[in-house]
């Protein structure tokens, strides 16, 4: 009986001291990748962005040309607490899910990343974003040299123009512990797994943000002179001095074909058929655009009525107004945009016209 109650007690104390080396080699190894993260990617540089479930951010950071690895992992929190999902889950850890994102700044730049986080994520909300809630899922731009600052407040100064409410936050690096093994490159190994970022929408960041941006200004607005020339008199009306075509007499107010609506002025993708609804409004009616990013919203006054006013960002283009409450709405929500706005491209044609990657947007 003593040797068995030694043997016990010693197999206790090594299994003790494999357990404390492991926390010690996962600790150091992190301190490590944080300290030497210029001499593992000389001519890299990286960014860490928390943007809710860090499944799909690393999804959209893999589609960017010009991101050369990305890892996940728990970001900011209790450096007393060595961090893993369950714990993080509990919500009293403070880490926050975060995508470690190593670029090469020659092909991609620090801009066009944040340009497509910006796209993606909801600013306005605290710990939480689509259908994922908790402090794990707060939205924050994590860096580790402040030479990027400017260019990251730069980018949070043209959010909040149109998103007064601003919850990111922007705070330097202080703890970043690589998530498990099965959270890295989940979506890759797991396609069907749950995403709350649209296909739709990392197709089109990869587009526009990823490389060396020069196609950001594939949705860029044409002259005034072009678009007298281009547009009918009534679409220029709409959508340069903000006039409201008839209602039950547009285009596409009763118009029940899969496809996807865009920007007259711009080509922009805004709306989906996905998320058109048959209203009384006598106008086209959206639950939800393909991405709120590609909005923006302003207070109206006009007409004596207080309104909000909805905008194509790119194009700048007045296209309607934003209602809550909406019973016959799927989302409650009740975008009305004027048919002179808009430019209806059937399903059939998204790949020949160039949008072939929002063909992700539709259930079948």
């Amino acid at each position: 009986m003593k040797y068995t109650a030694a043997a016990a007690l010693g197999a206790l104390i090594a299994a003790l001291l494999i357990f404390g080396l492991k926390i010690h080699d996962r600790k150091e190894s992190s301190r490590y990748m944080q300290k030497n993260e210029t001499k593992i990617s000389k001519n890299l540089k990286t960014i860490y962005l928390a943007g809710g479930c860090f499944w799909g951010m690393q999804k959209l950071m893999d589609s960017l040309n010009g991101v050369v690895n990305t890892t996940v992992g728990y970001a900011n929190g209790n450096k007393d607490i060595i961090p893993d999902y369950k714990l993080v889950c509990a919500g009293n850890t403070g880490y926050k899910e975060t995508v470690k994102v190593e670029y090469d700044p020659q092909v991609i730049s620090l801009e066009n990343i944040l340009k497509a986080y910006f796209y993606v994520i909801d600013p306005s909300v605290e710990n939480k974003q689509g259908n994922d809630s908790g402090t794990q899922y707060q939205t924050g731009v994590f860096y580790t040299d402040e030479a990027e600052l400017p260019a990251i407040n730069a980018a949070a100064d043209e959010v909040k123009l149109s998103q007064p409410v601003f919850k990111v936050l922007i705070e330097p690096l202080t703890v970043f512990y690589p998530a498990e093994e099965y959270h890295q490159k989940y979506l890759q190994k797991n396609p069907g797994g749950y995403c709350h970022i649209s296909g739709g929408e990392i197709s089109i960041c990869a587009a526009k943000f990823g490389g060396d941006g020069k196609s950001d200004a594939q949705y860029s607005k044409p002259s005034q002179e072009h678009l007298k020339k281009k547009l009918t008199k009534q679409q220029y009306e709409v959508t340069q001095n903000a006039a409201t075509e008839p209602p039950f007499k547009n285009e596409y107010w009763n118009l029940d074909k899969k496809g996807i609506y865009v920007d007259i002025v711009t080509g922009e993708p805004l709306f989906s058929s996905e998320q058109k609804y048959k209203s009384s409004s006598g106008w086209p009616s959206f639950g939800a655009p393909i991405s709120n990013s590609s909005l923006v919203f302003k207070a109206d006054n006009s007409h004596g009525m207080q309104r909000t006013e909805v905008r194509s960002k790119a194009g700048d283009s007045h296209l309607g107004h934003i209602f809550e409450g909406d019973p016959s709405s799927p989302t409650g929500t009740r975008y009305c945009i004027n048919s002179a706005a808009l430019r209806f491209i059937p399903y059939e044609d998204l790949e020949k016209e160039g949008y072939g990657e929002l063909k992700k947007e539709f259930k079948n």
